[in-house]
């Protein structure tokens, strides 16, 4: 034991003995759920803290979390099943059942850590749950592990989760069980705040103080709210939302002690209902724990706390982070508390009043000894217009009385005009000091800007040169920014000054206006959205500028609101009077607002993300685009460098032009030859089929032999001799143009033949008496209209059955095409 800490010691052994053995023992509730020995609360922290970091539920929301935590306190040791509906659910997480089953029971499933089978309500919801917390009945005969816990540990941690969370039942013989101490809690948050606070009570001893975590915390933020940001495994402003959730509820205390000099010094975490359940009267131990801080003797290190003997309370608190008592981390509060107040660096306007005629008086806070005796004498006798001459308040660089004084580099700079500065906007040297710009009387020469900027033309007269620059650059955006709310560029300039104008009457005229650069940046010039729609300004539609309809449901639904909690507070407490009523009703709406607020934050926070992602999203399609582009760019470059596969010809691309057409040309003979024979030949007979085809294959070798004896009667023969490069193209081309019309012309055969058949008749003959016996033709079925509508539908009807018909027949003879047959009968077919 060091010896600064000893005395304390030493003074505070005596005062333990006092109080053991002349106070009453002080009375505990017996059974209270929250009232855990030692060893009870390290066996169901350990249980707790082994479910929470299980794998499948690292990264998932607390809602997740701590309905895994539930279902395992309800597991029945000897089944393992928990039989549950996803409302009660809901109540123990305070969240509705909708939530529970669209968000938390699919994660649920996905983690591993539960298995979870549902019964489906009426609209395919999960309303019956059966559930088992796999690890908890993995662990169960298995010695050592955390989570192989007894009946009697489970049947005490349910009680100790009903008296932090459970949300209160009413029993069919009229007993009514009370809510948990954040039974009442819902919505957003309620989840995080219930499993923050078993967590806490876990943590926190008989006397209700909560073990903080060690190490180097922000300061910002403080030891407290870390210690509940690493139990949730969350950030540290979270921890301390959570915590500050708590606070406002009364359920955990930040209990401040002080030093000997009464200044505030570190925090301690209190859970009060732990103290109270084991019968530690909470200010009485506060009291000591500041007493024991104030004991004489004490030194500044042994002003963080009492003093603990070696070896009790290093087990790891939170994360594996060892406790430590780190005195060079202050609390905010404490921080704040230190500092000293300096007065404003601010020239007095009252003249000095030099008392004893000391070195040094009458110098301003500047502190410094003149540098000669005319310091001060050649002022200025207008600070804007006239410039200073060659006396200084500083003689760095000046002439002294008497010498020549040199060109100033004042001189060098007059004349010279602000970057970017607008009409009429000059520099000019102030003092010797540095160029100021000269302030615009009149408005900006820009004629939108000039009538958006009229309604406050003599507060513009106001303002500086530089101001005046910022007001033209924040009007120039405003205008842009309703040029892109589809206002038009006309229309811009004019509402901007509406609104100006309107602005001026809620501060009661220019005159009223004192800071007229602050009000034109912050409150003139701004859009102010009464609700979240983008184009909404005070209530108005820039677009359209009607009321904002968007306005009047809010207004709505903040007075349904109202109402509704005006409702609930008087069901719940009545006989209140007006002034409480009152003060209860702004609480919970300040609540709600709250609420809200996060609601809000937490959905930008997600849009945001979600835009980050589209937009990493469509840069990286953009970037396989480009590269796929550059790809196939490469690959086309190497494929118009191939010779062609047929005749050879060099940079062909693989294929040359009257080639390909050759090849085109083949296969339309093939396909037309394949179109006679659908209808004309006998499709079981190879050689009836061979037969149509070289058939069609004559005739077309006819048509473009007659084809090309019309090209040569009308091109000069003699060009085509001297090229026979172009002879071929030309005769490949007036090939292919044959072919494609030899084909067309043999379906359009085979339609109409095969629309003659017996199929196409039979259904054609049915469509016509369906359509003739409609019941809008039931009183003149042989009518004019009748007749026209019955053979519409029947020629529709056949023709979908000749389709039908060539579509068949065509895969049946190229499946005996590609079937191997034997001799002559293989190549007529194919040919």
């Amino acid at each position: 034991m060091s010896t600064v800490a000893a005395p304390a010691a030493a003074f505070a052994r005596p005062r333990r003995e006092l109080s053991v053995l002349a106070g009453p023992v002080p009375e505990r509730t017996a059974g209270h759920p929250l009232s855990l020995g030692r060893d009870a609360r390290t066996r169901l922290g350990g249980a707790v803290r082994s479910l929470l970091d299980m794998a499948g539920l690292d990264g998932v929301s607390d809602a997740v979390r701590l309905s895994a935590v539930v279902l395992a306190s309800r597991t029945p040791s000897e089944t393992g099943v928990v039989e549950i509906r996803t409302s009660e659910l809901g109540r123990w997480l305070g969240l509705s059942a909708s939530y529970v089953a669209s968000e938390v029971l699919p994660v649920l499933r996905c983690s591993g850590v539960v298995s979870v089978e549902t019964a489906e309500g009426e609209y395919g919801q999960d309303i019956g749950l059966r559930c088992r917390v796999l690890p908890l009945w993995a662990a169960q005969d298995v010695a050592g592990h955390p989570l192989n816990l007894t009946k009697k540990e489970l049947a005490t941690l349910l009680r100790l989760l009903e008296a932090v969370m459970a949300p209160g039942w009413t029993r069919r013989d009229g007993r009514v069980t009370a809510p948990g101490l954040l039974g009442t809690r819902t919505g957003r948050g309620a989840a995080t705040d219930r499993l923050a606070l078993l967590l806490l009570v876990l943590e926190a001893r008989e006397s209700g103080r909560v073990r903080q975590c060690g190490g180097t915390v922000d300061t910002k933020r403080g030891r407290a709210a870390a210690t509940v940001a690493r139990l949730l495994g969350c950030s540290a402003s979270a921890g301390e939302r959570v915590l500050e959730r708590l606070e406002d509820r009364e359920l955990v205390l930040r209990v401040r002690l002080k030093t000997g000099s009464g200044m505030p010094n570190r925090s301690r975490l209190m859970v009060p209902a732990v103290a109270a359940a084991h019968g530690h009267p909470l200010d009485d131990d506060v009291q000591e724990d500041r007493a024991e801080a104030l004991e004489p003797g004490f030194s500044p290190d042994a002003a963080a706390g009492p003093v603990q003997a070696p070896g009790l309370e290093t087990a790891s608190q939170v994360s594996g982070v060892p406790v430590a008592c780190d005195a060079d981390i202050a609390e905010p509060d404490v921080a704040a508390a230190l500092h000293t107040d300096h007065s404003h660096l601010v020239t007095p306007v009252v003249p000095l009043q030099l008392s004893g005629g000391f070195s040094g008086e009458g110098r301003g806070g500047e502190g410094r000894r003149p540098e000669r005796t005319c310091a001060g004498e050649d002022q200025a006798a207008d600070y804007e217009t006239v410039v200073a001459r060659t006396g200084s308040p500083v003689a760095e660089g000046g002439p002294l009385r008497g010498e020549e004084p040199k060109e100033s580099s004042v001189h060098k700079r007059v004349g010279q005009r602000r970057a970017g500065a607008g009409a009429g906007g000059r520099l000019e040297a102030v003092g010797g000091g540095k160029p100021q710009q000269r302030r615009r009387v009149g408005l900006p020469a820009d004629l939108h800007l000039r009538l958006a900027l009229a309604p406050v033309a003599w507060l513009w007269e106001r303002l500086s040169g530089w101001q005046q620059d910022q007001v033209e650059a924040a009007a120039k955006a405003e205008l842009a920014q309703l040029a892109g709310l589809g206002v038009t560029p006309e229309g811009a300039p004019r509402l901007l000054a509406d609104r100006l104008t309107d602005r001026l009457q809620e501060t009661g005229g220019e005159a009223l206006v004192t800071g007229p650069y602050g009000w034109l940046i912050r409150r003139g010039l701004p859009q102010r959205q009464a609700c979240s729609h983008r184009k909404c300004d005070d209530g108005i539609r820039l677009d359209t500028g009607e009321d904002c309809e968007n306005c009047g449901n809010v207004i709505h639904f903040r007075r349904a609101r109202r109402a509704r909690i005006g409702a609930d507070i008087d069901r719940e407490l009545p006989g209140l009077s007006d002034g409480e009523r009152r003060r209860v009703l702004e609480e919970r709406l300040r609540e709600q607002a709250t609420l809200d607020a996060e609601d809000l934050a937490w959905r930008q926070e997600q849009a945001r993300e979600q835009q980050a992602r589209r937009d990493a999203a469509r840069a990286a399609a953009a970037e396989q685009a480009e590269r796929e582009r550059q790809a196939a760019a490469a690959a086309d470059v190497v494929r118009q460098a191939l010779a062609c596969v047929d005749c050879g010809l060099q940079r062909a691309a693989g294929l040359c032009e009257a080639c390909d057409h050759r090849r085109q040309t083949e296969t339309l003979i093939g396909e037309a030859g394949f179109l006679a024979a659908a209808w004309s030949a006998d499709l079981t007979d190879p050689g009836s089929i061979a037969a149509v085809t070289v058939q069609a294959r004559t005739a077309i070798g006819a048509s473009i032999a007659a084809a090309w004896q019309e090209f040569l009667q009308i091109t000069d023969t003699a060009a085509l001799e001297t090229a026979p490069d172009a002879a071929q193209d030309a005769y490949a081309f007036a090939a292919l143009q044959t072919a494609q019309q030899a084909v067309r012309e043999y379906q359009d055969t085979a339609r109409a033949m095969l629309g003659r058949t017996e199929e196409a008749e039979a259904e054609a003959r049915r469509a016509y008496e369906t359509e003739q016996g409609r019941h809008w033709f039931q009183h003149n079925p042989n009518g004019a209209d009748a007749i026209a509508a019955a053979t519409k539908a029947a020629d529709k009807a056949r023709g979908r059955v000749a389709e039908y018909l060539l579509a068949t027949r065509l895969k049946q003879l190229r499946e005996l095409t590609a079937r191997p047959l034997d001799g002559d009968t293989a190549g007529a077919v194919s040919a």
